[in-house]
């Protein structure tokens, strides 16, 4: 037999505010998840017109037939050997930019705190530089060094500003930053003339001539660190208060360090496949959160900073006859103005969410 529990009646003209509370949660939460589905199909059509169209159109008949495996003169040995790797290097090095970009700048409360002002992206360049000029390295250990050389200015960063964080992080992330490039233009003199196209790849960035080899290596790091980054992000919300509340909300600091280390790793690994893209994980937050309605989420930056460096590459690859840019060159013409703008109406600051 059911009992029968007697609930209290709301009186007429009484505001539910547990229902008003619900319904004011659930709001943000359904419009973030249409702005991922809204993010995913401009990411795919992004995706189809860089891969279909160009100067060698491919219909999508035939690309579906190329996936599998069917030789057409021409059109198989342009998708797999130009198109679709340079595409899919798009998307993977943009998802890693978009993320820690959105991390630096969220756990340090700071929309300059990116990797590409603090060094972190330059730190990973100047490794592969001095690796490539003077090691005489190729291949992966070249790579291995701009990882490395990330996480050095990043735990040298971390040193400098101590406990303090904010501005001096900010700015003396701008001092190494500041001798990476001295480094680099030192290095760059010296490299040997057959190295200079290697060396500008690592200065500018660009998703141009990297082999299958180096993709499958970015992908399967990105296999392991956006499951951990998913789920120690799961303290971002009380990170985003400020060290004081979260540690009152029992997330210490330690949770934050771990946090910005994948933030710091997820930067050197998509350095290390295409260059450091500038600008690319300094857009991707600020724009995330503008479409959120001021809200931070990490996948819509990945998705954003997959969708730049996309465009970048077309744009690049075919808005000036004869000329192919590095998709670097594209974000970085756009991505300066916007810094300037956010300097100008000092915005150094940001409302937490």
């Amino acid at each position: 037999m059911t009992l029968a529990v007697d609930r209290p009646a709301v009186p007429s003209g009484t505001v539910d505010a547990a229902g008003v509370v619900r319904r004011a949660r659930r709001a943000p939460r359904r419009h973030l998840r249409r702005l991922w589905a809204g993010l995913v199909v401009v990411l795919v059509g992004a995706f189809a017109v860089r891969v279909l169209l160009g100067d060698y159109t491919v219909t999508i008949p035939d690309f579906v037939r190329i996936l599998g495996g069917e030789q057409i003169p021409g059109a198989t040995y342009i998708v797999w050997e130009s198109k679709l790797p340079r595409a899919v290097l798009a998307v993977l090095a943009g998802l890693a930019f978009g993320i820690g970009g959105a991390i630096f700048q969220t756990t340090l409360r700071n929309p300059l705190a990116s990797p590409d002002i603090v060094g972190v992206s330059l730190g990973a360049s100047a490794a592969a530089v001095c690796a490539i000029a003077l090691a005489g390295w190729t291949g992966w250990p070249v790579s291995a060094a701009a990882v490395a050389g990330a996480l050095a200015v990043a735990l040298a960063v971390r040193l400098v500003a101590g406990d303090h964080g904010g501005f001096r992080l900010v700015l003396a992330g701008i001092g190494l930053a500041a001798a990476m490039q001295s480094v680099i233009q030192y290095v760059f003199t010296r490299v040997d003339e057959y190295d200079v196209q290697l060396v500008l790849r690592w200065l500018t960035g660009s998703v141009n001539g990297v082999a299958w080899s180096t993709i499958g290596l970015l992908a399967i790091a990105l296999a392991v660190l956006l499951p951990a980054t998913a789920w120690t992000a799961r303290s971002l919300p009380a990170s985003e208060l400020g060290e004081d509340a979260a540690a009152g909300l029992g997330v210490g600091r330690a949770r934050a360090d771990v946090l910005m280390l994948l933030g710091v790793l997820l930067v050197a690994v998509g350095v290390a496949a295409a260059g450091p893209i500038a600008f690319v994980a300094f857009l991707s937050g600020p724009m995330a959160r503008a479409l959120n309605g001021g809200r931070t989420s990490l996948l819509a930056a990945g998705l954003v900073g997959a969708v730049i460096v996309l465009a970048g590459d077309h744009v690049g690859a075919y808005a000036f006859a004869d000329l192919n840019l590095p998709v670097g060159v594209v974000t970085g013409a756009f991505g300066a103005p916007f810094l300037l703008w956010l300097l100008a109406r000092g915005r150094t600051g940001r409302r937490a969410a």
